[in-house]
């Protein structure tokens, strides 16, 4: 993995000290070299900062093709990459590097962008086509690897990341309509929190010229209909098929001239992924787990036991509420994003002990729950009757408890509420879980934005703008509930949500690497019978039954345990606690044009009187206003 940067101009030359800037923003995610080039009409400059793990010695970027017409940048892997290599070689190309990332420009020149159906992997990429003067940028399906992209006056700037966007010369600022959307149900596909900083979506290339710029869908989840006709098995037969394409794709992944690391705790995934690699590997794997303080929250000793059966070398990563107040800020201004709890913290202190290990790439159970719905909110879809609405009564008693029955905003807001849940209920013909979820936990917002702001969005339904950017017709209709739910969620909070992890690992040169999201072992999951993902009340059976044979007792019988970080306000006397206490009463997050001073302060006065109950139920709705007071101070919004 790497950082990769472009510049493309209409008219003017482009300013190679603002790429030099922006290539050297992303050095932490490419720290063995970066490298520019410029067209000779300079209206065209790629950057790259490179993480080498394939290809050591002659794996520089940017690569050219034979006759310098094709120009490449890339950040991330491509798996059987040997195997294309050589069909393309029988076909006459000449290869310059031995890397994986090479095979795109040949690919191209065989197929345009259709080369991208040829792929595997996690990527995202930018190449220049000096014959037919086109910018040809694509991410890879699922959207692990990231490209945003900016249109400022005449010209076109991509990145990795935001903040190279901005030092290149694209001014930073809020985006306040994308902001109010974030606040209530997460990232759109496209939009960002940055004013006019766009991202290339998940399965999507981006094709620029001096005409314009042009999104193209190249991929999407495709799940078939109720009643489209589909390959049946037995359970056995899918158990089998599960565990040789997971395995496959695992042994794949260990492919680098570098050491893999994995990532480990103590539940059915990482387990999972850990042994299948374990099998495949002719020494011992280095696993890295990280221990939290709290029994409820620690999974160091399940960790521990699967890599002693596996055979694996285990180095526990201890941290707690202080190791958080230190590094918070750090990770949000590399995240550039809302988080709802320091489990983002955690991933970002992880991948820097991995860093200072020697490991340069490690294997993640990521995207599990998402192919294998393994989510407790998908044991409630599959029970789901359509007739049944979000219950008013409940959001009321959840936000009354909250609120406390004397607040002036409870009526207001709880007016609110069902009305954006009966526009989804009115397209969908039901609710998700997980909507209804999202609606009760960030329904407090209301009570906290500033006034102005407030009325600017007061008639928008954020709900209906979510359901808006989907293809719902030849993506949703004809789908069960689950299947619609699974993929609602798959498309805006992994990729934005979850798959944000990709930044604060690469914060320390860490690349991950992720089998569940392999698109040739989704495109066999998908066809898989609902019914068998959750079994009763076992979720991921198929996947817990495939994985058996890697997976020491404790963890086949263990309930699902989610990767969440003990909530600073657990208590009143840590470290977190008090850095948010300070931070949200500051001048600081009184200049962020969203909320009431006021009110955030009387909510702060409030905590510590609060009982325990009532402080976790607003532990989301806290560290979200911290990650807004970090990116509005450090990037000057």
């Amino acid at each position: 993995m790497c950082g990769i940067v472009a510049i493309f101009s209409k008219e003017e030359p482009i300013s190679a000290k603002a790429l030099a800037n922006a290539t050297q923003r992303l050095s932490y995610r490419g720290p063995d070299q970066q490298c520019q080039w410029i067209a000779p009409h300079q209206q065209v400059g790629l950057g790259h900062a490179r993480l080498s793990i394939v290809d050591l010695l002659t794996g520089n970027q940017p690569i050219a093709n034979e006759d310098e017409q094709l120009h490449l940048i890339v950040n991330g892997e491509f798996y059987d990459f040997e195997r294309i290599q050589r069909e393309l070689k029988q076909r006459g190309h000449q290869f310059r590097t031995r890397s994986d990332s090479e095979i795109v420009l040949h690919l191209y020149e065989e197929f345009g962008t259709q080369c991208l159906h040829h792929l595997r992997g996690e990527f995202a990429f930018i190449l220049w086509d000096e014959s037919n003067q086109v910018l040809f940028a694509a991410r890879d399906r699922f959207g692990i690897k990231p490209l945003f992209y900016s249109l400022f006056g005449d010209t076109l700037y991509l990145a990795s990341e935001a903040k190279a966007l901005f030092a290149a010369g694209v001014p930073a600022h809020w985006d306040r309509e994308s902001f109010f959307q974030q606040l209530f149900l997460y990232v759109n596909q496209d939009r960002t929190l940055f004013e006019g900083v766009y991202q290339v979506p998940p399965g999507h290339y981006l094709l620029a010229t001096r005409r314009g710029i042009r999104l193209v869908r190249y991929w999407d989840f495709d799940y078939p209909k109720t009643d489209e006709v589909v390959p049946q098995h037995t359970d056995t037969e899918y158990i089998e098929q599960i565990r040789h394409k997971l395995e496959e794709a695992v042994q794949i992944r260990l492919r680098a001239d570098v050491p893999v690391g994995s990532f480990l705790s103590g539940g059915l995934d990482s387990s999972t992924v850990l042994g299948m690699a374990a099998k495949h590997t002719g020494q011992p794997i280095q696993a890295f787990t990280v221990m939290f303080e709290g029994a409820g929250y620690d999974e160091a000793a399940v960790a521990r036991e699967t890599a002693a059966q596996v055979g694996a070398d285990f180095q526990a990563i201890p941290l707690n509420q202080a190791d958080f107040a230190e590094s918070i800020a750090d990770a949000i201004w590399h995240a550039e994003m809302l988080d709802t709890n320091a489990r983002g913290v955690a991933r970002y202190l992880q991948s820097r002990v991995v860093h200072h290990a020697g490991y340069k790439v490690v294997l993640s159970g990521d995207g599990s729950d998402e192919i294998f719905a393994g989510y407790s909110h998908v044991r409630q879809d599959l029970q789901c009757d359509r007739k049944k609405q979000t219950s008013t009564k409940a959001i009321q008693q959840r936000v009354g408890e909250t609120l406390g029955k004397n607040s002036t905003s409870e009526t207001t807001l709880l007016q609110d509420t069902p009305a954006c849940l009966a526009s989804v209920q009115q397209t969908l013909g039901f609710v998700p879980s997980w909507l209804k979820n999202v609606a009760v936990e960030r329904a407090f917002f209301h009570v906290l934005l500033a006034p102005d702001y407030a009325a600017t969005f007061a008639q928008q339904d954020v709900y209906r703008i979510f359901l808006n950017q989907f293809d719902l017709h030849n993506q949703l209709v004809g789908r069960s509930p689950v299947i619609q739910s699974l993929y609602l969620w798959s498309k805006s909070i992994l990729p934005n949500y979850s798959l944000f992890a990709e930044r604060l690992e690469m914060a320390h040169a860490v690349e991950v690497r992720l089998p569940f999201l392999d698109h040739h072992l989704f495109e066999f999951v998908r066809e898989i019978p609902a019914s068998l993902l959750t079994y009763g009340t076992q979720e991921k059976y198929v996947l817990r039954e495939a994985a058996r044979p890697f997976l020491t007792d404790t963890v086949y019988v263990r309930p699902k345990h989610p990767f969440i970080a003990p909530p600073a306000t657990l208590t009143t006397n840590n470290q977190l606690y008090t850095l948010m206490q300070d931070s949200l009463r500051s001048s600081g997050m009184a200049s962020v044009p969203f909320f009431d001073p006021v009110a955030i302060i009387a909510l702060l006065d409030k905590l510590p009187s609060m009982t325990e109950r009532q402080r976790l139920a607003l532990e989301s709705t806290l560290l979200m206003l911290l990650c807004v007071y970090f990116l509005h101070t450090q990037y000057h919004l």
